[in-house]
C-alpha cells in the first residue's frame, strides 16, 4: 500500500479534505478543520488518532504501529505494509473520533456518515 491507497480510503469519508499545512508534500486529512490522518514526507506510513493513549500503546505493543512522531501520545503511525483491513479500520476510527469531537453546529453542516 502507499499514499494513494490511504488517500483513496480517506476521500470516501463524508466531508474529508486533503491539505498540505506545512508544505513540502505532507498529506493531512481533515474533517471540519481538524486532522484525523497525516502522511509525512518520509512517505512510509500514515499517522492516525486513537481513542486514548492506552489504545495507542496497545496498538504499539501489538506491533501494528509505532508512536507517531510530533503527535500526542494518542496518535500512532501505521506503516504502509500494515494489514489493509487494519489500516482501513484505524483510519475509520480516527475519522469517527475527530468528527464526533466537532461542535454539533459544525457536525450539522457535514454530509451524513453512511
Amino acid at each position: 500500500m502507499d499514499r494513494d491507497y490511504v488517500n483513496a480510503i480517506c476521500k470516501e469519508f463524508p466531508g474529508a479534505a486533503l491539505s498540505d499545512p506545512w508544505g513540502g508534500g505532507h498529506g493531512a486529512w481533515k474533517i471540519g478543520g481538524k486532522m484525523f490522518a497525516c502522511i509525512g514526507t518520509a512517505n512510509d506510513g500514515v499517522s492516525v488518532k486513537t481513542p486514548d493513549a492506552e489504545t495507542a500503546q496497545m496498538v504499539i505493543d501489538a506491533g501494528v504501529g509505532v508512536k507517531a512522531p510530533y503527535f500526542h501520545r494518542s496518535w500512532v503511525r501505521l506503516p504502509f505494509e500494515a494489514d489493509p483491513e487494519e489500516l482501513r479500520h484505524r483510519l475509520t476510527v480516527s475519522y469517527d473520533i475527530v468528527r464526533a469531537s466537532l461542535t454539533k453546529k459544525l457536525q450539522a453542516t457535514l454530509p451524513p456518515r453512511s
